[in-house]
């Protein structure tokens, strides 16, 4: 007996699998990124972004899990391990001799930028593809990438 699974044909499912496990990729170097800055920051407004990058982290982990599961509802197979990520990345690699608070937020501001605008592209993808759930997601996903940017460029300025 065939289970039943989500009404999408096989090519457009397959196109979403592949997107969401990109982004999948990005999103969990990202929140590796954040943590590294997190935990090498140095000088005035130290404490002010020190903390406000957990909270970010967080956010990030959330999304994660959210487009891991839709793969998986897509009867994909979500990529996620260190190794994947580590090849599948889009995100510039992040300079771990960074120490100042301005150098770790444009680099940071740089990488949310590029997935933030990756993002962006995928909804349109996704959702052309058929799969709104997915274009959904990645909208959510979107929204807190350019908050976090935003919180991050405003203590650039």
């Amino acid at each position: 007996m065939k289970t039943p699974s989500i009404a999408l044909k096989a090519n457009a499912k397959s196109a979403v699998i592949d997107i969401l496990n990109a982004r999948l990729a990005d999103a969990i170097d990202l929140a590796l990124i954040t943590k590294q800055a997190h935990w090498n920051l140095k000088g005035p407004n130290f404490i002010a972004v020190h903390e406000m990058l957990d909270p970010m982290r967080a956010t990030i982990d959330t999304h994660v899990d959210i487009i891991a599961e839709r793969v998986a509802q897509l009867d994909g197979i979500a990529l996620g391990t260190s190794q994947v990520v580590a090849k599948a990345t889009a995100l510039a690699p992040y300079p771990t001799d960074l120490r100042k608070v301005p150098d770790h937020l444009a680099a940071l501001a740089e990488r949310f930028a590029a997935l933030a605008n990756q993002v962006r592209e995928d909804i349109d993808a996704t959702d052309e593809a058929g799969d709104a759930d997915a274009a959904d997601i990645l909208t959510a996903f979107s929204r807190d990438l350019d908050k976090n940017l935003w919180f991050i460029k405003s203590h650039l300025e």
